[in-house]
């Protein structure tokens, strides 16, 4: 079967590709990651991982209101066989709840087969149809949804949302949706749609209202989304503030509205913050988060991850208060050092990720970086045993290497 589906999308692009003119386009990118992952396990000792990743973009305008839009990800990778199962890294292509229905994402082995250190993944991750007229644009299919203008933790993106340590972040992972775009004036526009689930099974999908508009200088945007029974109330405003940028992003979360049942499990999550740029060649910024779904004590981050903001609600932070500052210098036009901090104000660890990046070429680009935790690491060596959230987790260290066409 694994076999069949990948020989259909071959067909499938080379037919595109024959079918090319000037309303037909192609690109996309390579890149490889290669990551150590040191473990806080005094016992462990430490991993690598090689990630490829090769993805295909095409598009094509049958007309001026009609387009469609096929992505598809192919991804080798040599890594401990324990990494395919529990890995402790956000690399490659990711999964997503939303989707109707989808292939296996393990092309090798086989169910049937052991595994290895070698495992090959692939992904059709955009599949969607364009519809433009004079008063909506409209998507039909696997697409692409995100919201929010937050930098670091964005409170009202809980469709497909990245962790703080994904290494990957070229392209969000697409989710199976009919969304409709409405525009309001110059700046303003209704957004609506409805995100699938599993076999269309409702209580596994999302619907969502949102608004956007401009009013004196600043972007408000509110929305409603219903998510696997949840109910969030999002608010987004960013604006300048003389060279200052500005934005305060929050969402309100009624948990098991629709099962009849008074829960206690409501939350709030907000991230303000600020960002400057000093000449155009260093921007920095600094941004506060509020997690109303974490607790203020290591000893309870695990058996909080029950809440249903950690299984549904794509909440991954453990504590309450966090406070993350960063900053990008260019040191040359091809050369940049950038760094970001991730600071959990109540245990006191902190998440660092210094990264260095060089442009080889327009469309060749490498970077070295890492991902540093600092804090107090397991207690007796036992991994259920939190004494900090970021002591308790592994430094990472990586290379990237990206070529685009």
């Amino acid at each position: 079967m694994k076999k069949l589906i990948t020989v259909t999308i071959c067909f499938l692009t080379i037919l595109c590709a024959r079918l090319a003119h000037t309303e037909f386009q192609y690109g996309g990118y390579y890149n490889n990651f290669f990551t150590t992952i040191d473990s806080p396990l005094s016992d462990t000792s430490m991993m690598g991982v090689v990630v490829n990743r090769l993805r295909l973009n095409l598009s094509y305008a049958a007309t001026e209101s009609l387009s469609f839009a096929i992505a598809y990800d192919f991804s080798p990778r040599i890594q401990d066989p324990l990494l395919f199962t529990e890995s402790p890294i956000a690399v490659g292509i990711a999964s997503s709840r939303y989707r109707v229905a989808d292939f296996d994402s393990l092309l090798y082995p086989d169910d049937d087969e052991q595994v290895g250190s070698v495992g090959i993944y692939h992904n059709l991750d955009r599949a969607s149809v364009q519809i433009s007229t004079d008063y909506a644009d409209i998507s039909i299919g696997r697409d692409a949804i995100a919201w929010g203008s937050a930098r670091i933790i964005n409170p009202t993106d809980v469709v497909a949302p990245f962790n703080y340590d994904q290494l990957d972040t070229e392209d969000r992972v697409g989710v199976d949706a009919v969304r409709v775009r409405i525009p309001i004036g110059v700046l303003g526009e209704i957004d609506t749609g409805y995100i699938f689930g599993t076999d269309f099974d409702f209580n596994k999908s999302a619907i969502y209202l949102r608004t956007q508009f401009n009013t004196l200088e600043t972007d408000y945007s509110f929305g409603l989304i219903e998510y696997q029974n949840d109910l969030l109330f999002g608010l987004d405003i960013a604006r300048g503030i003389g060279g200052t940028g500005f934005w305060c992003e929050m969402s309100y979360v009624l948990t098991e509205l629709f099962d009849d049942i008074d829960s206690k499990d409501n939350y709030i999550r907000t991230s303000v913050g600020l960002d400057y740029s000093f000449g155009g060649e260093t921007y920095t910024f600094v941004e506060y988060h509020y997690n109303g779904a974490g607790t203020g004590k290591p000893d309870n981050y695990l058996d909080n991850l029950n809440h249903s903001a950690y299984t549904r609600g794509g909440v991954y932070l453990l504590g309450v208060h966090y406070l993350a500052p960063g900053l990008t210098h260019q040191l040359t036009p091809l050369t940049s050092i950038s760094g970001q901090m991730l600071f959990n104000l109540t245990d006191l660890s902190t998440w660092i990720a210094p990264q260095f990046a060089y442009n080889i070429a327009e469309d060749i680009h490498l970077s070295v970086g890492g991902f540093i935790s600092i804090g107090k690491s397991l207690e007796n060596d036992d991994p259920t045993q939190f004494q900090s959230e970021f002591g308790s987790y592994p430094n990472l260290f990586f290379t990237s290497f990206r070529v685009y066409f």
